[in-house]
């Protein structure tokens, strides 16, 4: 087998191990799909284009995840940039009222979209270890190691993180647009 070819097993084996991973990881970060689906694939050109592939499995998706949360904290400044500037925009415009629709989708799916719309209204800091913690199944050791900040402030994050979810899915405080 030549060299070529091992380089790309060994990159389909990662991406096939990986990608569900780092996609639970953007989805909840970003809240949509799509947006995850793209910033994840990014996150594996960059793997597939770095000089030499990680020795390890684990290297490579403490590597990736770290990628993906820059890409995604990354994107977040992005969407605060844009949605000033429609604000902006908007106020410079007229004024039109906030039309009310009615509920049409099923329990399952407005709860969903609560839960999501309640964790995007989290600052990033810390909605970012409760995801890691949450949606990609790591440690507090790991979380800490991608973060860049200690255990302890992790374990503090992510119980902060869950205190206010928790008061916003009680007050039904989830009025961000």
């Amino acid at each position: 087998m030549n060299k070529e070819t091992e380089e790309r097993e060994s990159f389909e084996s990662v991406y096939s191990t990986l990608f569900p991973v780092l996609f639970r990881v953007a989805f909840h970060i970003t809240g949509s799909g799509d947006v995850a689906e793209e910033l994840c694939q990014e996150a594996f050109i960059k793997y597939f284009s770095a000089s030499a592939p990680l020795p390890t499995l684990n290297d490579a998706k403490f590597w990736l995840i770290r990628v993906v949360k820059n890409l995604c904290y990354n994107n977040e400044k992005r969407k605060l940039r844009e949605k000033k500037a429609y604000r902006k925009l908007y106020l410079t415009r007229m004024v039109v009222q906030e039309q009310e629709t009615g509920e049409t989708s099923v329990l399952k799916d407005e709860t969903e979209r609560l839960v999501q719309k309640a964790l995007e209204a989290l600052p990033y800091k810390l909605r970012m270890p409760l995801v890691l913690k949450e949606y990609a199944d790591m440690n507090y050791r790991n979380i800490a190691g991608i973060l860049g900040i200690t255990e302890g402030n992790v374990k503090v994050r992510i119980y902060r993180a869950r205190q206010l979810l928790s008061s916003f899915l009680d007050k039904g405080d989830l009025h961000v647009s």
